[in-house]
């Protein structure tokens, strides 16, 4: 059998993340989206648009899963068990919390938030704050909130875009389709808000506030810019041999990876050692160390 990752092993943590993110997610769309007919995105904005044309009785929840369950199955070979249980449980909590929310607990959510209240910006904004810490956190936790990102992933390639451009097309004609459904763009347009807000959020639970600066440093003096970043920051430093093109000079190529803050020293510490080295600075949104 193969070996499994730490990552890939289904812990209680992992379902308790999934849990808690198909919770916030339900509190999110239904307590602060839904209520004023504003839409979440993906399926999930799928889901509350056809709950709004349809009889009474196909609710949220049922969307939600009937929409979601097929295309996470569908992706099962691209994304393997693990990710489709996660997903598939994750998405099943969201729909009965938000089931919950809607039939059976003491909550009206018909008209207006119960927070927020019919306040367009303030339901735009903390829903989607709120479905996006959902959506975070069943990343964490190995899975997914959305079956459309798993068609991002196993479509986008072949229609040659990124899936970010597929998964924001989807949802730019879900929004159109919103707008002609409703013969108004109001409503449209603070959804983007939402899914504006949603994605920023995701980004922050997933990769942090403070990611990762990687640097690739190309010196000819490579040994003195090592023992003085090394004393400086104290981290590990990775050489590579360089070789210029047009120049055919050889070089060395230092890769570093400092946080933000560190980036301005590194730079001057460099440049006073080789007044000549080339630096490049990106952005890395995860840094893996392994075990010693």
């Amino acid at each position: 059998m193969p070996h499994k990752t730490p990552e890939e092993r289904f812990t209680v943590k992992a379902f308790l993340l999934l849990t808690l993110a198909g919770v916030v997610n339900a509190i999110g769309v239904t307590m602060f989206l839904a209520p004023v007919d504003l839409y979440d995105s993906g399926i999930s904005g799928t889901s509350i648009l056809l709950s709004q044309i349809t009889p009474p009785y196909l609710s949220l929840s049922f969307f939600l899963l009937v929409l979601n369950v097929p295309l996470f199955l569908y992706g099962y070979k691209r994304q393997g068990r693990h990710f489709t249980v996660c997903a598939l449980y994750a998405v099943g909590v969201y729909s009965l919390s938000a089931y919950l929310i809607t039939d059976v607990f003491p909550v009206d959510v018909s008209i207006a938030s119960p927070l927020a209240g019919q306040d367009l910006l303030l339901c735009a904004l903390f829903g989607g704050l709120i479905s996006g810490i959902g959506s975070g956190l069943a990343i964490r936790g190995g899975g997914a909130m959305d079956g459309i990102e798993v068609m991002a992933v196993i479509f986008a390639k072949g229609l040659g875009v990124t899936v970010g451009t597929f998964v924001m097309a989807y949802n730019l004609v879900l929004y159109v389709l919103c707008g002609i459904l409703l013969q108004s763009w109001i409503l449209p347009l603070y959804s983007i808000v939402a899914y504006g807000a949603a994605l920023k959020t995701v980004d922050f639970l997933v990769e942090g506030v403070d990611r990762s600066k990687a640097a690739m440093i190309v010196t000819s003096k490579a040994q003195e810019v090592c023992a003085s970043l090394s004393e400086e920051f104290g981290c590990g430093l990775t050489v590579l041999e360089a070789t210029g093109f047009f120049s055919q000079e050889e070089k060395k190529m230092v890769y570093i990876v400092l946080n933000r803050f560190q980036i301005t020293r590194m730079k001057n510490i460099v440049h006073e050692e080789d007044p000549t080295a080339y630096i490049s600075v990106s952005e890395v949104a995860d840094v893996l160390k392994g075990q010693p």
